[in-house]
């Protein structure tokens, strides 16, 4: 199997990924939070999934099992994060407080949880393996489990500067890193 063309997929796919980030972002650090703003996060997240496959794919021979196990809990975290972007941002947003309030009393509130905690996990173990991998620069490395990490701790609260500012620093750190996975020319 060709893999040139997964990886140039990725690739794109992590560039639009930190674009439909970093760019809704820093329009919230002016406007706050939009309709628009909301849309283009909640669905540029499902561009995570082939991001973080080119990522693996560029550094799987020197992440050995340990880059194997922590890609396999990257990509679940990222599905499952997925689907909170969406709903949060697509959904909860359009809601008002008290029923907000209501579902994450309940089992969605749960849900939302177990999500974030094994995207958090994901996303420390695959930032881990890039860093010992040595395939990749080292500041998107390392940017990418911070900057996620916090993303996901700040996600339930309200849009500040501050998150707009871990949005465009998340969304920076997957663009390079997306950037340094692209082939050269040819096969592989």
């Amino acid at each position: 199997m060709d893999l040139t063309w997964l990886q140039r997929f990725g690739a794109a796919s992590g560039v639009l990924l930190g674009l439909s980030i970093g760019v809704p972002g820093a329009v919230e650090a002016f406007t706050g939070e939009t309709s628009a703003t909301s849309f283009v996060l909640g669905l540029g997240t499902a561009l995570s999934a082939p991001a973080v496959t080119a990522l693996y794919l560029h550094h799987r021979a020197a992440a050995g099992r340990f880059g194997a196990a922590a890609y396999a809990v990257n990509v679940l975290g990222l599905g499952l994060f997925t689907g909170v972007a969406f709903a949060l941002n697509l959904v909860l947003f359009h809601l008002d407080e008290s029923t907000v309030d209501t579902l994450r009393d309940g089992p969605f509130g749960t849900a939302l949880l177990i999500s974030a905690v094994v995207f958090v996990a994901g996303t420390i173990l695959f930032s881990v393996s890039m860093l010992r991998s040595g395939g990749f620069p080292r500041l998107p490395a390392a940017g990418y489990g911070v900057s996620l990490t916090l993303l996901a701790a700040l996600a339930p609260l309200p849009d500040t500067l501050a998150t707009s500012l871990v949005h465009v620093l998340a969304a920076a750190s997957i663009g390079w890193l997306a950037l340094s996975v692209l082939p050269a020319s040819g096969g592989q």
